[in-house]
């Protein structure tokens, strides 16, 4: 099961992913940051423990349709972002494989002198 813990490891893991506590009204809200922008906003110490990702309009609605642990985005934009509920019902390698597409499609926006320096896989 990943915890809280985890989950910042997984995000943080990849290249030119930071944290930051933007919200002063919610000092406990963190989100995860590549190139300025959120790929996971999530409250650590919340229970249960939840991540909101972004995520393809079409994958968003199969994942929410297969599995009830993931939700449309809680005050987000319904069509591009999941929350996901971190309560151990999900198989732990499909939410590292959410974190990791929510990443690949920020990395994907970012213009490409951007996405050069960071060394994603997508530019190779």
């Amino acid at each position: 099961m990943i915890d809280a813990n985890a989950l910042r490891s997984a995000c943080l893991e990849f290249n030119g992913a930071t944290e930051e506590f933007p919200f002063p009204r919610h000092p406990d809200v963190s989100t995860f940051k590549v190139g300025g922008k959120i790929f996971a906003l999530t409250t650590l110490e919340a229970v249960p423990l939840t991540v909101s990702l972004k995520c393809d309009p079409e994958l968003a609605e199969r994942l929410r349709a297969a599995h009830p642990e993931v939700v449309p985005g809680y005050h987000l934009n319904k069509r591009h972002w999941n929350t996901v509920s971190l309560d151990g019902d999900l198989p732990d390698q499909l939410i590292l494989d959410m974190i990791e597409d929510s990443y690949d499609l920020v990395v994907a926006s970012l213009p490409r002198a951007q996405r050069l320096l960071l060394d994603w896989p997508g530019e190779r």
